[in-house]
């Protein structure tokens, strides 16, 4: 069943516009599309048939200025002016996290990158209109929290996963990241996917004298090997075939602030060189230019990759593991510390309740105790993930998690421990036997999408791909 919302697509790419109105008419009663920024300010005081629009989808980037994000912004403004209960979600190919902060600031709900995934298109225009004010945290720190606690919990314009914890683990995460702060010491986070590396990575830069200063995100993973020295240093116009401007590159853009590289072992090792080669010189050099700039940043890496391996292997530098590692924070997964397990569960019911406008969900007594045995191989990720789904499908008061206890939620060392007796007495094959049962049970629960399975299991797409081709999948 279609939405009862208008909604207002404004980019001057006509391809866009085409894809966007096919795609979005799937679901909302009526969508508009307009192609002059300078006709927005008039369609929304004026609308087609009187009604004013519930959304807005608005490029940040027009061809007059295809990277600052100046453009969209300012529109950003007008259009709030003129229709101040209007939620706007900023989209740009030239996506970044200071664009991201920096729109969230003017009053835009929500933040996409182009090119978009529908399904990701559609979760974060429904994510929008269901805010009531501009998005505020779900759980307010107190008093009591640390400085970087705090910093993390302000930190979440975009849907990240709270700091939470009283465990001895996660205090003395906290503990670290105080003392990491006050220094501009390069930090290597390693730990499990889904244990809040990226969080960690920015409470260090809000309790940091560089605070005031970009968090640029790189996910080195997404990026392919030929673009990604380009994406790094930047490039001058003309320096190859899409080089249509000049482009600042991740580390001239955190200049003065933090740099974090997140999935650090997918550098391959020519990449690994040029790295070494701006750390050392704290200078880059765009593709295509002859002179270098001076850059002066925080380098935060993270991966949960085994580096240490990676380097006997041949696979990752020695010295560049040296350089990147003054500080190693290793993360510890929720299985050890079951203890926060409760407080993490209340958290992201009490959140998700709010985003979805479900009121009186609870989770049960004996579902809590299922919860809380479980070794939650994908950790905090794979936990919110798990109530998120129950809220949504929520059809009474009381979550219903039986849907996921067959494969996701039922404890290992119970549930299989009979069929791999059966199986063989080696315990290699048994965790071989047990982790692609669980990939085949999360792919079909998901028809065989790869990313919401990947989500789902607190995996990377491209580390679920592996799997897949181990085990024939």
């Amino acid at each position: 069943m279609k939405q009862p919302y208008k909604v207002l697509v404004l980019d001057d790419n006509h391809d866009i516009l085409i894809a966007s109105r096919i795609f979005l008419k799937q679901h909302y009663t009526q969508v508009v599309t307009l192609h002059e920024p300078a006709l927005l300010v008039s369609t929304l005081q004026d609308p087609p048939d009187g009604l004013p629009f519930a959304l807005l989808l608005l490029d940040m980037n027009f061809s007059r200025d295809t990277q600052s994000g100046e453009e969209g912004l300012f529109y950003l403004k007008q259009a709030l002016k003129a229709q101040p209960e209007l939620k706007v979600v900023m989209m740009t190919a030239y996506a970044a996290l200071p664009l991201a902060v920096k729109a969230m600031q003017s009053g835009a709900a929500n933040f996409i990158a182009k090119p978009w995934q529908n399904e990701q298109l559609l979760q974060t225009l429904q994510q929008a209109v269901q805010q009531p004010t501009q998005h505020t945290s779900a759980q307010p720190w107190s008093a009591q929290q640390s400085p970087a606690s705090r910093a993390a919990s302000e930190n979440t314009a975009t849907d990240t996963i709270p700091l939470l914890g009283d465990s001895p683990a996660m205090q003395q995460v906290l503990r670290t990241i105080e003392k990491v702060a006050a220094t501009d010491a390069n930090v290597l986070l390693l730990g499990e996917s889904g244990t809040g590396k990226a969080l960690v990575a920015q409470a260090i830069h809000q309790a940091s004298k560089r605070a005031a200063a970009p968090f640029v995100s790189v996910d080195m993973g997404s990026l392919s090997t030929s673009l990604l020295e380009s994406e790094l240093f930047g490039h001058k116009k003309g320096a190859f075939t899409d080089a249509k401007t000049d482009y600042a590159g991740r580390f001239v853009e955190a200049n003065g602030g933090s740099l974090l590289l997140d999935e650090l072992a997918n550098l391959a090792l020519p990449q690994q060189a040029k790295l070494l080669t701006a750390l050392q010189n704290r200078t880059v050099v765009p593709v295509g230019a002859s002179q270098a700039v001076a850059v002066d940043i925080r380098l935060i890496c993270a991966t949960n990759e085994n580096l240490y391996q990676a380097v006997t292997e041949g696979s990752f530098r020695q010295d560049l593991l040296y350089r990147i590692n003054t500080v190693e924070m290793v993360l510890p997964p929720l299985r050890d510390r079951k203890e926060d397990i409760s407080l993490l569960l209340d958290w992201y019911l009490q959140h998700y309740c709010q985003r979805y406008q479900r009121d009186g969900l609870q989770i049960s007594a004996a579902d809590k105790r299922t919860l809380q045995s479980y070794d939650w191989p994908g950790n905090v990720r794979q936990l919110a993930h798990a109530v998120e789904r129950a809220v949504v499908l929520a059809e009474a008061n009381m979550l219903d998690f039986s849907q996921l206890q067959s494969s996701a939620l039922t404890p290992t060392t119970t549930t299989h421990a009979t069929a791999a007796s059966e199986q063989t007495a080696d315990t290699d094959f048994f965790l071989e036997f047990v982790e692609e049962k669980t990939i085949r049970q999360a792919l079909q629960y998901y028809q065989g999408n790869v990313s919401q399975a990947a989500k789902a299991l607190g995996l990377t797409r491209g580390a679920l791909y592996r799997r897949l081709e181990k085990y024939g999948l």
